[in-house]
């Protein structure tokens, strides 16, 4: 009976600290060729030689994928190599971009990547940002459930891991001139504009709590 109360606790705790937030695990491929390419990544670009591609998180960037479905979206992160269309990021490096989360516009959180891992989603950043990738676009506004959903996710991820900063991927290049910075190419960065500044905004209003950073 004691042996039941424990496990009635333990889930209980884990519960409370998920909230409402419920995570379906969708792991992409990250094979022995992804490992290679992301180790190879790290050390070209953020200076960084390891043998394995982990990562501490200390940022949380949030994207929106510009269109596409959750399923669409999946098989293209699932690639390994970058397609030939995006020649300025192919230059840099043949691996493909990828994100940790994917939100589908109903509020649905999608975890690709274990967040102590690797994955190429914001110049500078990417050895120490969890990316979160959304469904929608410029001319598909984000929706009050992705909101929602964004809120729960950094709550939950800034309990598991030392998180100090949450940006916009639009606002990545503030930290430029920061200690944080890491790209060994000073030419090497592109302007965004996702998920905008009022979708930050409403996530941001859910989280003052946690005193989160958006700048060094």
């Amino acid at each position: 009976m004691k042996r039941i109360f424990q496990l009635l606790f333990l889930f209980f705790c884990l519960t409370s600290q998920a909230q409402n937030l419920k995570i379906i695990q969708k792991p992409i491929d990250y094979s022995k060729d992804r490992m290679k390419l992301s180790l190879d990544y790290m050390k070209e670009h953020h200076n960084l030689t390891q043998k394995t591609p982990n990562i501490t998180p200390k940022i949380i960037v949030l994207h929106y994928t510009a269109g596409g479905t959750i399923e669409s979206n999946f098989r293209y992160f699932n690639n390994l190599y970058l397609e030939n269309q995006r020649a300025t990021l192919k230059k840099q490096s043949s691996l493909n971009v990828s994100a940790h989360f994917l939100i589908d516009r109903d509020g649905t959180v999608y975890q690709l990547v274990d967040p102590e891992l690797f994955a190429r989603h914001t110049i500078g950043l990417n050895y120490c940002a969890i990316g979160v990738e959304n469904i929608g676009s410029k001319f598909q506004p984000l929706t009050d459930k992705q909101v929602e959903a964004n809120a729960e996710l950094v709550k939950y991820l800034a309990k598991k891991y030392p998180i100090e900063y949450l940006i916009g991927h639009s606002e990545y290049g503030v930290f430029r001139n920061s200690k944080l910075w890491k790209e060994t190419d000073s030419k090497y960065f592109t302007g965004k504009e996702d998920p905008g500044s009022a979708f930050m905004k409403k996530v941001r209003m859910k989280l003052t709590d946690l005193k989160l950073k958006s700048q060094p």
